[in-house]
């Protein structure tokens, strides 16, 4: 099975809910990706960049669902405000380690997520969150 991920940007919640049924589309910033548990990645990534346990901020509530509903639909949820200061605020030797923590993480559950591939997605993702940051918008992700 085939999962389509898009990080977009978006000025609020009302905005980017608007998005659920199609995606973002051209209406919005974007970064398509596809093939991860984005929801259970940003979770990883904060926990790398940010601090604290995947646990805690699962408990926490994050990541928090805009849209959509954890079934058989799309979803959308939002990036954490701490996520995206980690993420805009690092330099590139700290997200390319974070990414290689992630795909080693993944890979001992089973999952296979090349380094190079992982770093590419922590990366784009870092430059997609300060261009948001930069309007005072959020970042979102659509799943389908």
């Amino acid at each position: 099975m085939s999962i389509v991920v898009k990080f977009f940007v978006a000025p609020d919640d009302t905005s980017a809910a608007s998005a659920l049924q199609t995606g973002p589309g051209r209406a919005f910033e974007s970064l398509s990706l596809g093939n991860f548990d984005p929801e259970e990645a940003v979770v990883e990534w904060e926990c790398l960049l940010a601090g604290g346990s995947f646990e805690e901020l699962v408990e926490a509530g994050e990541p928090r669902i805009v849209a959509g509903q954890d079934d058989d639909g799309c979803v959308i949820f939002a990036v954490s405000p701490r996520l995206s200061a980690a993420l805009a605020g690092a330099e590139r030797p700290r997200l390319r380690d974070a990414a290689a923590s992630w795909a080693a993480q993944r890979g001992q559950d089973g999952e296979v997520i090349d380094t190079a591939i992982a770093d590419a997605i922590v990366g784009d993702l870092a430059v997609l969150v300060s261009s948001a940051r930069r309007r005072s918008h959020g970042v979102y992700c659509w799943v389908a």
